[in-house]
């Protein structure tokens, strides 16, 4: 029963003394200096007026600023109407490209949209704008 209680207890006192060891993770610092970063030349487009079944596309374009290749996952539109496209391999350090985004002219009025970009870099995600009016 001795031996019982002892190994119990010995099991106990490892288990805790696991919990307790610091976890070591790169530090906030490092990873800013060392990881990717994504610039754009802009984030707002604004198309104007432009007339219905006009050509509603436009290029952000981009460049890698960081240390380490980006990669972006699928960018998430305001609505059904604005249609991103983007690059599916990594861009490396110093790249450039760039993420195409169409606005449906069919429909007329008011445009204010956004696409939200994710990705591997220090921001995580950036809003990209496009504004302007669909007219007859």
């Amino acid at each position: 029963m001795k031996k019982a209680t002892f190994l119990s207890l010995l099991l106990f006192i490892m288990v805790f003394s696991l919990n307790a060891q610091p976890i070591t993770t790169t530090s906030p610092n490092e990873d800013d200096k060392n990881g990717p970063l994504i610039s754009f030349e802009k984030t707002v487009h604004d198309y104007g007026t432009i007339k219905e079944g006009g050509n509603g596309v436009y290029e952000f374009k981009f460049k890698n600023t960081g240390k380490t290749p980006l990669i972006l996952t699928k960018p998430q539109s305001s609505c059904g109407c604005t249609i991103p496209e983007w690059p599916k391999e990594p861009i490396l350090p110093s790249k450039s490209s760039s993420i195409k985004v169409t606005y449906d002219t069919k429909k007329i009025g008011v445009i204010n949209k956004e696409v939200t970009v994710y990705s591997n870099s220090k921001e995580g995600s950036v809003k990209l704008s496009i504004k302007g009016n669909v007219v007859k």
